[in-house]
């Protein structure tokens, strides 16, 4: 079973017992086995299966949900301490030391995505101001460190190898020499896999590991193969001492539960999960948040740390001025569009918020990225004018020789530009709502804070959010009481408080 499947089936099992007016122990024993069976089918091992189907049985009490206890709540916060249990070894994650040498050495098998994930953790630490790099001391596959080369050059990623040095721990050991003195911060090194574990792979491993003496073993595992994982977790740790695990192929379709499960073997916490090809295809792993997420809970403390480091906070005084005296331009909604895209993998960001993390999947998320795209085309083709009239639509409407023009400057049938205007005025019917709504919005920050709105008003705020969104969309969150539940949601999880990227 794959993990959006898992999720959707434990939440299902939850909310059927949530709705039961008795609990009694025949219907908690229908619903664990419902979430057993699930998990085994997504390669969790049987064995942790079995001790969190006993743990959530002793942890809940039938006598605490009697009278008005939200029974639902209860048994999800049960299950979710116990999967909680299941993901987090409990260990301190290895944590690079700024303006030193960290050198972080990749193991694993050969196939797992370790080339491409040594580049996407260098790319990781680049763009947050380190200074990475990256050193190829794989000489068994063919081809390495071709591959490494294109990936690095395509990142900007400055790179060590040899095409004529066999040995890899020459090349790991000047490789590291070397960017230590250019004063390098994260240098990772690439280590040879192969096809199944072999004693040679593992001595090699081990001389790699004593030359270069890394602060931290990162083992990579593919979330594909399964039970295996288990196997291959142990073999690994028993010859290096394994400090991080980083999970690669784990989307939506993947399975991934053996790989998760394997952290009990290592008793090493994930750090990172590759979830595509892409090189942002990458994310910091909190069991915390992919737990949530896994339950539908959605993750807003995650989502507002993405909002903080995108930037979207910054810089809005001059919008909500502009709200406030009911103007929202195409340009602006040009910026907000911006921001959003800014802050990573669309999946990724609806996969945060309350109730639309089944939403996105790799296809629809790539539909959704190449309309925004056309978006930003037919935008680029408007003038100055335009993207800052205070009514476009009105506009576009009396003088209808305008998106005939736009349309062909931009490549676009004129159907796709009145469909973005539009998306506008829906957009801009509901920003303009929030600017008029008092108490609502921080003039400094472009902040809102639900609690200082009055009941009535925030009604009013809801039904229009709800008619701006696709009818489909609004039904699998569950209607109006599922977007009630996820503003809820985001003004608990965020302390109240949210910028407009949200």
């Amino acid at each position: 079973m794959v993990l959006a499947e898992l999720g959707r089936t434990i939440r299902n099992a939850i909310g059927k017992l949530g709705q039961a007016t008795v609990i009694n122990e025949e219907e908690l024993d229908a619903m664990l086995k419902e979430i057993c069976k699930a998990l085994i089918e997504s390669d969790v091992h049987i064995r942790l299966v079995q001790n969190l189907r006993n743990n959530v049985k002793k942890a809940l009490n039938f006598e605490d949900m009697t009278g008005g206890v939200n029974k639902r709540r209860v048994i999800q916060k049960t299950v979710f301490q116990e999967l909680l249990k299941l993901l987090d070894p409990g260990v301190s994650q290895f944590t690079p030391q700024k303006g030193k040498p960290n050198v972080i050495m990749f193991v694993g098998l050969q196939g797992s995505g370790k080339t491409t994930t040594c580049t996407k953790m260098a790319y990781y630490y680049q763009k947050k101001g380190w200074k990475t790099c990256l050193i190829c001391a794989d000489t068994f596959r063919a081809g390495a460190f071709d591959q490494l080369k294109q990936n690095a050059t395509k990142a900007r990623i400055p790179f060590y190898g040899s095409y004529s040095e066999m040995d890899p721990v020459v090349i790991a050991a000047e490789g590291v020499e070397k960017f230590k003195k250019d004063n390098f911060e994260i240098i990772i090194v690439d280590t040879s896999g192969r096809h199944k574990q072999e004693a040679s792979l593992f001595e090699e491993m081990l001389q790699v590991s004593n030359a270069v003496d890394p602060q931290n073993v990162v083992f990579v595992m593919d979330a594909s193969i399964g039970q295996a994982c288990e196997a291959q977790a142990r073999a690994f740790g028993d010859t290096v001492d394994v400090g991080s695990v980083i999970i690669t192929k784990l989307d939506s379709h993947a399975k991934g539960g053996g790989a998760l499960s394997a952290v009990a073997v290592t008793k090493s916490p994930v750090i990172f999960i590759g979830t595509g090809e892409h090189i942002d295809d990458f994310e910091v792993f909190k069991p915390k948040s992919f737990v949530q997420k896994l339950l539908g809970m959605g993750d807003i403390a995650g989502l507002v740390d993405m909002v903080n480091e995108a930037g979207i906070n910054q810089n809005n005084e001059e919008l909500v001025k502009k709200l406030k005296q009911g103007v929202f331009t195409l340009r602006d909604m040009y910026e907000q569009f911006q921001t959003v895209m800014k802050m990573g993998p669309l999946s990724q960001v609806m996969g945060m918020i309350p109730g639309f993390g089944d939403m996105m999947t790799k296809g629809n998320e790539q539909d959704t990225g190449n309309k925004l795209k056309r978006w930003f085309t037919i935008m680029d083709s408007m003038s100055d004018a335009e993207l800052d009239h205070a009514k476009p639509t009105d506009l576009f409407t009396k003088e209808p020789l305008r998106v005939a023009r736009v349309a062909r400057g931009s490549g676009t049938a004129q159907g796709e530009v009145r469909e973005l205007l539009s998306q506008y005025k829906k957009v801009s019917d509901v920003m303009k709502k929030m600017g008029s709504t008092k108490g609502l919005l921080n003039s400094k920050t472009g902040d809102f804070n639900m609690k200082n709105v009055n009941p009535a008003k925030m009604a009013q705020l809801q039904q229009q959010m709800a008619k701006m969104m696709d009818p489909r969309m609004l039904q699998q969150m569950g209607g109006m009481g599922g977007l009630q539940n996820m503003m809820a949601q985001m003004q608990k999880g965020a302390g109240g408080k949210g910028g407009f990227g949200l």
